[in-house]
């Protein structure tokens, strides 16, 4: 073995050495996002309109440090509290999917009071009737249903409070809650309690009477007790409210995302499940295609897979902060790089081919392969890592994920494919262990007129697109996700199967409105409920009452606000409409030629509506996922159009810029490359389809609208690109 190649070796293993070590074990490694394991991701929002300019900066940053008191009592790791915009904070709770108790810790004010009970019957009766004396309010006792008057202004407030603890009272039955206070608080409580012996104090939680038990004798320890029919549960809840102090102003839930840990467990598997499938599909057809270099190809893949899991390994021990996280998209994404790592290989094999045609030495021929598919290679690569950025700025949580694992797929592609195969072949020319490179020819030549054919075409999606477009107008906000038009989405999974009449005539006898019910047939036990409305208690409510012997599993809450809908959406379109500005600065860079640039993104654009479109006419919605499979679909689509301009570019310089007709050039780079296109885009539908049918409810709708994309994109490469550079060339009479 030579020196070179026994160095170009040492770098293959030291790699995959490298990438082995950080990648195992995975689930210390590898940090799962919460679609994954289960958890909470909420924005919760802080009123504070109600205060002073001034004061409303510090209520966020007050809010935000008593929440992350709260939380860090609950012994929940890797937690995130983190503030968005002016008024909004971020939650993330791995692990946490008990909804009722999350909800009601991070929603609670916990505003304590304690009151002066006015006993007067006479203005206890005015108040009865309807007028309320001054300097005093009318209230009802939780649980008791006794109607007191309070006064109005607080005897001692909950600031004074140190601790609070659960214990039981006498009996040992019932829970309380035991408080202490600092010693201001223990000076002002003993003067209260001496002061108005005889007297009822009322407990007041959030504007709520807890209790109003009678003062026999003062209480000068700084302690007292809140007692009330309270399950254990409430009080823990209560206690950890008081401890961690009062919310300066309320909060709201503007969007929460809740996994259950068995949707989690169900994603993994099947998003792992279609991975597998779909890179056996590909590493068979690669092989039976290609033989001998196919299965080098293979084994590139499989290097890329591992390196994949490895870099992520790597940024999350080197970086913690890093944000490398494995979701359930990144699983898709991790798939996807896969299919566009095949990309690569096809390209160099279909080159070696052409140049073993040509009548070039086995060796100058696999060489050439390689030196003249590395550009398109690299431009391709690169476009579609621009749209990926742009799903990394403007994506959430699980977008994010997927961004990053195609992007890092998409890197190590480049190594896997182009360093690593050229390095075996390298090694079996050395060693003489192979005479030629037998492959199979499915598509061989031809002499398509793509440029005369591309009117018919293009008449055909400009209609397609009107009729796509025109339907998406005509839904409107039903047209879209929770993500865009607001709402709720829950998902149940009932021990037997329910049909969606039965459950819409509950929710109608209910008051459950404009319920849309979704079953797949994949699993008929699972049933998806989506309202315009936070409806999660009476959905429960009238699940637990309507089917008494069919028991059910919460598996996942989603709720967007309207506020939270409209700015995901501004963010979507700013994340297409940058992708696709990228995209034109750098084809221009790369190529010299505006036409080309433009003429991709009208192709590019073209591919997103029509995918947009049919997905619509599906019944399907679009949401965030469906954005990220639009953009994947553009850097996806670039990735054909460059690979022929990269063929444009070279048959124009064969010419030696002598006189040539454009049209016959781009003709003939279109039937160069036909056979790539088409093996190229098999080979990735493979993956998608492999998603469709075994990645879950989740990404079906997410793995057809790529099917749609990528299906448009291979006509819009052949039918709608090279005749708008050529129109282009005769409107402006450019010169090449």
């Amino acid at each position: 073995m030579s020196k070179s190649l026994r160095s170009r070796f040492l770098i293959i293993f030291g790699v995959l050495a490298g990438c082995i070590l950080f990648a195992w074990p995975l689930e210390k490694r590898i940090n799962l996002g919460l679609d994954l394991k289960g958890g909470m991701h909420l924005i919760l929002k802080v009123e504070t309109d109600s205060l002073p300019a001034k004061d409303r900066p510090d209520a966020v940053l007050r809010a935000m440090e008593i929440l992350r008191n709260r939380i860090d009592s609950l012994g929940v790791g890797e937690t995130v509290v983190q503030r968005q915009g002016e008024n909004n904070i971020l939650v993330q709770l791995p692990g946490v999917t008990d909804r009722e108790t999350a909800v009601d810790m991070v929603k609670r004010v916990a505003h304590l009071e304690f009151h002066l009970v006015d006993d007067d019957s006479a203005r206890m009766q005015e108040a009865l009737k309807g007028s309320v004396p001054e300097g005093v309010l009318l209230k009802t006792i939780k649980d008791d249903n006794d109607q007191i008057l309070i006064s109005a202004k607080a005897a001692l407030q909950g600031s004074a409070i140190t601790d609070a603890k659960v214990d039981f009272d006498q009996t040992g039955i019932s829970p309380q809650i035991s408080l202490s206070f600092n010693a201001q608080g223990t000076k002002d409580f003993a003067a209260l309690t001496q002061d108005n012996v005889g007297k009822r104090l009322a407990i007041v939680l959030d504007g709520e009477v807890l209790s109003a038990p009678n003062i026999r004798e003062p209480i000068l320890t700084g302690s007292a007790q809140i007692s009330g029919q309270f399950t254990f549960d409430e009080a823990s809840l209560l206690a950890l409210a008081l401890r961690s102090g009062s919310l300066p102003v309320p909060i709201h839930i503007e969007e929460e995302r809740t996994v259950g840990p068995l949707l989690g467990q169900d994603s993994i598997n099947a998003g792992f499940k279609a991975v597998l499938i779909g890179a056996l599909l590909v590493f068979f057809f690669m092989i039976v295609y290609y033989m001998i270099g196919g299965l080098v190809a293979t084994l590139a893949l499989m290097l890329n897979l591992i390196m994949t899991v490895g870099i992520m390994g790597f940024l999350n021990v080197m970086l913690p902060n890093s944000q490398v996280t494995l979701t359930l998209p990144g699983i898709a994404g991790l798939a996807l790089t896969l299919g566009m790592a095949v990309d690569a290989n096809i390209l160099i094999n279909e080159r070696m081919r052409e140049e073993i045609d040509n009548g070039r030495p086995l060796a100058a021929a696999v060489n050439a392969g390689y030196d003249k598919a590395l550009t398109a290679i690299i431009d391709s690569n690169v476009t579609t890592i621009i749209a990926a950025f742009m799903l990394f700025q403007f994506g959430s949580g699980p977008i994010k994920g997927f961004a990053v694992t195609l992007t890092i797929g998409l890197l190590a592609s480049l190594f896997s494919a182009v360093y690593v195969t050229r390095t075996v072949f390298m090694l079996l020319l050395e060693k003489n262990w192979i005479k030629s490179l037998p492959m199979l020819r499915l598509i061989k030549e031809t002499k398509i007129d793509f440029i005369g054919k591309a009117p018919i075409f293009i008449i055909a999606a400009i209609l397609l697109m009107t009729l796509g477009l025109y339907n998406l107008y005509q839904k409107k906000d039903t047209a879209y996700g929770i993500d865009f038009a607001g709402g709720q989405v829950q998902e149940y999974r009932f021990t037997n199967p329910l049909s969606a009449e039965d459950l819409r005539k509950a929710f109608k006898n209910a008051g459950v409105k404009d319920a849309v019910i979704q079953q797949f047939a994949q699993n008929p036990q699972n049933v998806i409920i989506r309202t315009p409305e936070d409806t999660y208690e009476l959905v429960q409510q009238t699940l637990k009452q309507s089917f008494p012997g069919n028991a059910f599993e919460t598996l996942r809450i989603e709720k967007v606000g309207p506020v939270v809908g409209q700015h995901l959406r501004t963010r979507a379109f700013w994340a297409l409409l940058l992708a696709l500005l990228g995209i034109i600065i750098y084809v221009w860079f790369r190529f010299k030629h505006i036409d080309f640039a433009v003429a991709g993104v009208i192709a590019l654009l073209h591919d997103v509506f029509i995918a947009m479109g049919i997905t619509v006419l599906l019944g399907r919605q679009i949401d965030l996922l469906i954005v990220t499979a639009f953009l994947t679909i553009a850097g996806y689509s670039i990735n054909d159009t460059i690979v022929i301009y990269d063929r444009v570019r070279e048959n124009i310089a064969k010419s030696g810029h002598k006189k040539f007709v454009l049209k016959d050039v781009i003709n003939l780079s279109l039937n160069q490359t036909l056979g790539r296109t088409l093996l190229t885009s098999l080979a990735t539908l493979l993956v998608v389809i492999a998603f469709y049918f075994f990645g879950g409810e989740v990404l079906n709708t997410f793995a057809l609208t790529l099917v749609i994309g990528f299906i448009a994109g291979i006509f819009s490469t052949m039918y709608i690109v090279s005749p708008l550079v050529i129109w282009w060339n005769l409107l402006r009479k450019t010169s090449w």
